[in-house]
């Protein structure tokens, strides 16, 4: 996955555009979606901190995070493991947690599944 790549499934979310955020490709509707942190991770929002320490240790392969993320919800994608079905669901999930009450009841399929739905 490259950046172009990242631009087109980040700029297919409802009400996503470009910008440059330190100097990098950042996607925003009212807040960062995703940003390009290098030119090989792509920091994404998660629910909260706590999430974002799991990632990190549950497949710190695929997820790290930087002494600036510290206590935030947002955790870097490694683009040289992460496949492009994976990278589309981390936007719209970070999507949804950058977006306001009224965006997420116009596009509820694009949240983290729902615990209670369960399985089967």
């Amino acid at each position: 996955m490259d950046v172009d790549g990242v631009r087109r499934l980040a700029l297919a979310l409802p009400g996503v555009t470009e910008r440059s955020s330190w100097g990098r490709p950042a996607w925003f509707h009212r807040a960062l979606v995703g940003r390009m942190w290098d030119d090989d991770r792509l920091t994404v929002r998660v629910e909260d901190d706590g999430e974002r320490r799991a990632l990190v240790v549950q497949d710190p392969r695929l997820f790290t995070t930087t002494d600036h993320h510290a206590g935030t919800n947002l955790v870097l994608v490694d683009l040289r493991v992460a496949d492009e079905d994976l990278v589309a669901a981390l936007l719209a999930e970070s999507w949804w947690w950058a977006a306001p009450p009224v965006l997420r009841r116009r596009h509820p399929g694009l949240g983290p599944p729902d615990p209670a739905a369960g399985t089967g």
